[in-house]
């Protein structure tokens, strides 16, 4: 397996890693502190503009051919500097969904205008109660007439309060179904929450929602379809989550050279250096499990699966650890807010959870 990155790719990671520099975490607190989406429609639009939003769709579905590689290659520079757009919950998300289970209709109507910086997407699977058990799910969509109503709550929706489409998971019949739902139907209701990092996300409720036949995938069967949003959206928050934990790194490394104790710089303190070495390796362990992850995303059978588990569990282990050891560090200043040390602790906390944290990827392998 060739881990190198081809010349397109590295062009790719240079133009995103000078956007990102323009747009680091004083920009995040700015939006985050304001009334809005917590983010901004121009900056994702340029996104579009510029590709990214499109790279991991094949051409057939209007994209530019490329895979999860290149859209962990954005999400990795995305997340050294906090960018809040939403490309992990439109595109590896949503969008993963449906250029899985989507016609060639729906992904025009959906999947084309998010790839063009038009719209946002959001997927709506999880419920208050239920972690990330996809058995659990209590949404419920009746035939009704030609269409569907759709009744129940989902929680905690990455991107929920500010997308255009939402991609509801929902039992039907006895079975799973994904309903396309969109931000002006009646009987959507939506609360903006705060979360653990900082951005914003959805509480959603649907209450007799009236949707036409059109809205539900049916390309392929849906808890096979959500299975692999699930898990490709995983392998990305991995990706993301690497360049969040080398931006702590860098901060702490230089935080360790310049800050003084004892008449001394602290860095100078062996067993403060030890702890250093042990970050930087678990964070090497990471962006190469991350790697192989995103590499055998859209390949079929249990490496994919147990590769993804693995990169999810290195994150609860190594990502955490080097968390909370960038933290120790700095000391009291880095649980302050000022300190940008904390935004990439919050943030790395999250990427835990999406798809699933360690835990629940591991017990997914007994």
């Amino acid at each position: 397996m060739d881990f190198d990155l081809s010349e397109d790719q590295k062009m790719l990671q240079r133009t995103v890693a000078d956007f990102a520099k323009a747009n680091g975490p004083d920009r995040f607190r700015r939006l985050r502190d304001a009334d809005g989406t917590g983010w901004e429609k121009a900056t994702w639009s340029q996104m579009g503009e510029l590709g990214w939003l499109a790279v991991p769709f094949s051409e057939a579905h209007g994209g530019f051919g490329g895979s999860l590689v290149e859209a962990s290659i954005v999400l990795t520079e995305l997340g050294k500097a906090l960018v809040p757009e939403p490309y992990l919950a439109s595109v590896c998300l949503a969008g993963q969904a449906l250029a899985f289970g989507a016609n060639e209709a729906q992904r025009t109507a959906y999947l084309a205008p998010m790839m063009e910086g038009q719209t946002s997407l959001a997927l709506a699977a999880f419920e208050a109660g239920a972690r990330f058990a996809l058995d659990a799910i209590e949404t419920r969509a009746e035939r009704t007439g030609e269409g569907y109503t759709l009744n129940g709550a989902k929680a905690f929706v990455l991107n929920g309060h500010a997308a255009d489409a939402i991609v509801v998971a929902a039992a039907i019949d006895g079975e799973l179904g994904l309903f396309v739902v969109e931000a002006d139907d009646a009987g959507l209701q939506r609360t903006t929450v705060r979360l653990f990092d900082g951005r914003r996300g959805g509480e959603l409720r649907f209450e007799a929602l009236k949707l036409p036949a059109n809205r539900r995938l049916e390309e392929a069967p849906a808890s096979k379809v959500l299975e692999r949003a699930l898990e490709s959206a995983s392998a990305a928050a991995v990706s993301e989550a690497v360049g969040v934990t080398k931006a702590m790194l860098a901060m702490t490394l230089d935080y360790l050279k310049t800050r003084e104790q004892f008449d001394s710089k602290i860095g100078a303190f062996q067993a403060l250096q030890h702890r250093a070495v042990d970050m930087f390796v678990e964070s090497e362990l990471l962006a190469s499990i991350a790697l192989e992850a995103t590499m055998l995303a859209a390949t079929a059978g249990e490496e994919r699966i147990e590769s993804i588990a693995a990169a999810k569990h290195q994150l609860a282990k190594g990502g955490l650890f080097i968390a909370r050891q960038s933290i120790q560090l700095h000391g009291g200043i880095g649980v302050t807010d000022e300190a940008d040390i904390g935004l990439f602790f919050k943030r790395l906390h999250v990427l835990n959870t999406v798809g699933g944290d360690g835990d629940h990827h591991v017990r997914s392998l007994l």
